[in-house]
């Protein structure tokens, strides 16, 4: 926004040529994302904004060299909480990928630590080069079905849309509560319009009617589709469809079947969720742009959804694409087909070059107290991860029919199973050979004692156990593995370390990433917590654990009840189609289904 009428004047003489530009681009082949078309010409840059495109002099001059100009990219719907780094080393990290804008929901530090979470995400944000807009939480927690380390209601929420960069409710989650009409869930669609107007949504499982209740109470977009039809679904209903890749989800291929010449400008990317070290090495946004270009979508009409298309969803006027009035984030690319991204200026400044962060120094914002120590739980005895089960049948067989969640590598969603299990001494015995673990979420807010256990399938881990203070969307204590000693071990190397992911087999911690910011985020440089993932991949490899996907954010997802089929929570097993908790164990009358 322009601080005052001298600038708005210079940008006009400088748009009249009756002044030189602050900055001119010369010799590029210019992304026009309106006509999705190459334009020629120079784009002259005063006040961090463009104010034309034509011929025109400057007094700083860059040749682009035939490369191309592209508008930078914005991601559509993130949480950054989930690179496990602060605002500022999340920045670093990310503007070298070409992403200088992102819109993000910090509901999984406000599980944690409520409005204190939230401010805290505000304050940690302020002047950075990368332009963070933010959705408030809608859903803390997100089903009544668990316990989160807070309780935000509309009341809470109301006075953070005084923010300048707060834009609206994020993601709405829980379905039956709009459904049923709850007070205060009726109270956060209210506040969001009349505030700002704009509101997320989480579709996961939802269809026909339930999309119609959706679309009717004002939310506008989904990024939990994993299926064209799916897709297709919410794109007849007006909703806006957010292509997600992330560290476990990862949409984009699927999805991209539903994109059409006719629907694009509905169409936009996300990451939702992605580790710090893929968004490093793999990207963010510009991940996704490649990954739809490869799939056979036109390079022009990814770099709209990456750009202008999110923009006109947020109502972020000024963003988006190269044109008069328009910001000056932009990207110098050598190509449209592998988006090798040469140079990143936001507002006319370069940011970012060769893959490196060259702008400015960006201090992290120390956090207040009382978002540290946020693992609060007493060291459980080894009862506590206890499974009793009753023998069915003849007893030298030893087993119990018991409900599994099934992991599909790369989705969010689980299958819910039914298998033979095996029981020694009336205890649930984890099996390698079946790929059959213990998995317990343990309450770390107000030391209520919880302890939610169960059985997962599909992590293929071959020995030891691997605990998380990461675990969506209450963020309680998860853990899983092969025997209850390095499960214990694995559970007080966090209780230790201030929340975090740990690793433990035979006795031995081997791993620790160490997130002390309500056990979410590191307080160090994303270059420090990079080389602590590195030794968290080294020991995965050692305990056997698949490499078809990523085990620590599998396992995080695994205690989201808003997500099908069947999660586990402090409180025990949930099933999400009946959207309740169900025994671990089956009725001997039920089907077997393996």
């Amino acid at each position: 926004m322009r601080s005052n009428k001298e600038q708005l004047a210079r940008s006009i003489r400088a748009a009249g040529k009756q002044e030189r530009a602050e900055l001119v681009i010369r010799n590029a082949n210019i992304v026009d994302v309106f006509n999705l078309e190459i334009m020629k010409g120079d784009v002259a840059i005063t006040n961090g904004r463009i104010v034309g495109i034509g011929d025109y002099e400057g007094e700083q001059v860059i040749n682009a060299d035939g490369k191309y100009l592209v508008p930078a990219f914005i991601d559509a719907h993130v949480h950054i909480e989930s690179s496990m780094v602060t605002p500022a080393e999340f920045a670093r990290a990310i503007l070298p990928h070409g992403v200088t804008t992102v819109i993000t929901d910090p509901h999984e530090i406000a599980n944690v630590s409520g409005e204190a979470g939230i401010q805290y995400m505000l304050d940690a944000s302020e002047e950075l080069p990368l332009d963070v807009r933010v959705m408030l939480p809608s859903c803390v927690p997100a089903t009544p079905f668990e316990h989160a380390g807070a309780v935000l209601g509309a009341d809470q929420l109301k006075p953070f849309y005084s923010h300048p960069r707060v834009l609206g409710l994020a993601e709405v989650m829980d379905y039956p509560s709009v459904a049923n009409g709850s007070d205060d869930m009726l109270n956060k669609l209210l506040d969001a319009d009349h505030y700002r107007g704009h509101i997320d949504g989480h579709g996961a499982g939802l269809h026909g009617d339930a999309i119609n209740v959706y679309a009717a109470a004002g939310i506008v977009t989904d990024h939990e589709c994993v299926n064209a039809g799916e897709a297709k679904e919410r794109l007849r209903r007006g909703m806006y469809l957010m292509l997600r890749e992330g560290s476990v989800a990862k949409d984009v291929k699927a999805l991209l079947p539903a994109v059409t010449p006719f629907n694009v400008r509905r169409c936009m990317f996300c990451t939702d969720d992605k580790h710090l070290d893929e968004l490093v090495h793999e990207g963010s946004i510009d991940h996704n742009v490649r990954l739809a270009i490869q799939e056979g979508l036109n390079p022009l009409m990814a770099i709209q959804m990456a750009s202008l298309n999110a923009a006109e969803c947020f109502q972020l006027e000024h963003k988006g694409a190269i044109a008069p009035g328009y910001d000056a984030d932009l990207l110098i690319v050598d190509d449209l087909e592998k988006l090798h991204i040469h140079q990143v200026y936001r507002k006319g400044e370069l940011i970012a070059e060769g893959g490196q962060y060259v702008g400015a120094a960006l201090p992290i914002l120390p956090p207040p107290a009382d978002l540290l120590k946020s693992v609060r739980l007493d060291r459980p005895e080894p009862s506590a991860l206890h499974i009793p089960l009753k023998v069915h049948g003849d007893d030298h067989k030893q087993e119990a029919l018991c409900r599994l969640i099934g992991i599909i590598p790369n989705q969010l969603i689980t299958n819910h199973m039914q298998a033979l299990v095996k029981v020694e001494n009336g205890q649930f015995v984890p099996s390698i050979d079946k790929d059959q673990l213990k998995i317990a979420v343990l309450e770390r807010h107000k030391k209520t004692g919880n302890v939610g256990l169960g059985v997962v399938h599909g992590f293929g881990i071959q020995r030891g156990a691997i605990a998380s203070t990461v675990a969506h969307d209450s963020h309680n204590l998860v853990v899983a593995g092969t025997c209850d000693e390095d499960m214990l071990l694995a559970i007080e190397a966090l209780q230790q370390a201030g929340g975090g992911l740990a690793i433990a087999c035979d006795g031995k911690v081997h791993a620790v990433v160490e997130l002390t910011i309500s056990g979410l985020l590191s307080a160090e440089r994303y270059e420090h917590v990079l080389e602590q993932l590195e030794k968290l991949h080294q020991a995965l490899k050692e305990i056997g654990a698949s490499d078809d996907f990523h085990p620590f954010v599998t396992l995080s997802f695994l205690c989201l009840p808003v997500i099908p089929e069947l999660k586990l929570t402090d409180m025990g097993l949930f099933d999400f189609h009946t959207f309740s908790t169900v025994p671990f164990q089956v009725e001997i009358k039920e089907e077997v289904v393996c």
